[in-house]
């Protein structure tokens, strides 16, 4: 797999977000260098279990649609007389 990697806007919002969450959850200041090296840290060690589980989520989402046309498509077919 490769590396997970954010475009510079999202890195920047992820590691406002992170800094929002020391600062209201935990009562702590961290700095934005701190934020981005804790993103980087997860986005190697945990990062993959996120995006597997992703992919899980969207062929779970796509079974589910080529069920329904599946379905669609059976109910189309027309009788043979063959009893």
């Amino acid at each position: 797999m490769s590396k997970i990697e954010f475009s510079t806007e999202q890195k920047a919002e992820i590691v406002k977000q992170i800094k929002l969450y020391f600062q209201e959850e935990l009562s702590q200041d961290i700095g934005g260098f701190d934020a981005e090296f804790l993103l980087d840290f997860f986005a190697e060690e945990i990062g993959s279990h996120f995006y597997n589980q992703g992919l899980a989520d969207a062929l779970a989402a796509m079974d589910d649609r080529l069920d329904g046309i599946r379905d669609a498509i059976y109910a189309l077919e027309k009788p043979t007389g063959a009893r």
